[in-house]
């Protein structure tokens, strides 16, 4: 598993290898893991709160709160997440999480996790070959929960035996050894995103294109996904791959494209226009590569189809289309514009205008203009937030078909 751009709760529970997790962390942060935590009280007692906060610059998750706390931390956290890992992970919370119960920060956070769950248990060795915490480690196991082994080893306690929390090395080598595995609840839906970037031949080895990398659009392929949509993408030209889980149709220019996207956008509830598609291509295309004669050389252009507006000429009743408009000056006003024009129900604005940020980055400038509406001011935030607030939207649009 690549964990360069993950999102990784970690869950710690009370125990003296608690201490372990404050190296965890840092492993993982190096990976180029995005990293939040929450503990319960018992875990507070072992390494204070401060401690990881410091470390992930972001506020714990506590059963008494913080005065940066949200109300909603149990479902946030979880489902900002890409995977939940516990650890350490004591028999107490086993019991709890195999049983059903929720009752603490921990806990809560793994019942409204919807992604990978894993834990790293760590106890005294009589404890860990108790029955009630083999079977409750069965169960989990039975529902797809990563369970990390205990190596024997020297206990706190002076014991010797299993129950020893793998140590930070050995954990991070099993996340990055083990495969993408998402729990994900099929809920009937299908979504179509179109991805990457075209390219327009200008002869057999030069072509028209842009800097698209792609991110967005997998950003986007992921959290449908794990709301349970069936996910298929039309994909241009990309610098990243596309998630394993998406059915793929693989284009090169804004002709083919638009073939592939018209051909098939019946079929699916939620269309997410987000691929850079050329608005123009050659007029004529060389057979044979143009000979440099250092010469100018004149390019005649004429316009590709409108991918968007004609998906929404087509649009059928329930429908959700979703368009996307990068802008570099006046935005506001060419993004209400290209709404009007276009006919859609969203239109994500977005702009390279920040130091890392935008083509090929995590991050990018962005506001959701809905139909009828203000455009919103421009916010800095990760892609997966701005994929969230679209699947937000279409979720409460497909609401109202219902």
């Amino acid at each position: 598993m690549n964990l360069c751009g993950k999102k990784i709760l970690l869950g710690v529970t009370g125990g003296i290898a608690a201490y372990k997790t404050c190296t965890l962390l840092r492993l993982l942060q190096k990976e180029g893991a995005e990293v939040r935590v929450s503990m319960t009280s018992a875990a507070t007692k072992f390494v204070a709160p401060l401690t990881f906060a410091s470390l992930s610059k972001c506020p714990v998750y506590l059963e008494n709160g913080t005065l940066e706390a949200r109300p909603f931390q149990h479902i946030d956290f979880p489902r900002w997440a890409d995977l939940y890992l516990i650890a350490p992970c004591s028999a107490n919370t086993i019991g709890k999480i195999a049983n059903g119960i929720a009752d603490d920060p921990v806990s809560l956070c793994f019942m409204s996790c919807a992604g990978e769950k894993w834990i790293a248990p760590a106890m005294n060795v009589t404890m860990y070959s108790s029955f009630a915490v083999q079977q409750n480690l069965e169960r989990l196991k039975a529902n797809g929960v990563h369970v990390l082994e205990s190596p024997k080893g020297e206990l706190a306690c002076g014991e010797t035996g299993e129950g020893r929390m793998a140590e930070p090395e050995e954990i991070l080598n099993a996340l990055k050894n083990a495969k993408e595995v998402k729990n994900v609840c099929k809920n009937g839906k299908r979504v179509l995103i179109t991805a990457g970037r075209t390219e327009e031949l200008i002869d057999p080895v030069r072509y028209i294109s842009n800097r698209s990398s792609g991110k967005t659009a997998t950003a986007i392929a992921n959290v449908f996904y794990e709301a349970g949509f069936d996910v298929t993408m039309v994909c241009g030209p990309m610098d990243v791959a596309a998630p394993s889980f998406s059915k793929v149709v693989n284009v090169r220019s804004a002709i083919e494209m638009h073939e592939a996207v018209l051909s098939q956008a019946k079929d699916y509830d939620v269309l997410v226009h987000c691929a850079a598609v050329a608005d123009y291509r050659p007029a004529e295309v060389a057979n044979e590569k143009i000979k440099d004669s250092r010469s100018q050389l004149h390019l005649d252009l004429i316009p590709n189809p409108n991918i968007l507006r004609d998906s929404v000429a087509q649009k059928r009743k329930g429908q959700v289309v979703v368009g996307f408009a990068l802008e570099t000056e006046k935005p506001e006003l060419h993004a209400k514009e290209k709404l009007e024009k276009s006919g859609a129900d969203l239109l994500v604005l977005n702009m390279p205008v920040a130091k890392e940020s935008g083509f090929g980055k995590d991050n990018v400038a962005f506001s959701l203009v809905e139909k009828g509406g203000t455009v919103p001011e421009l916010q800095m935030a990760s892609k997966r937030d701005l994929a969230l607030g679209i699947l937000r939207f279409t979720l409460l649009e497909l609401e109202k078909t219902k």
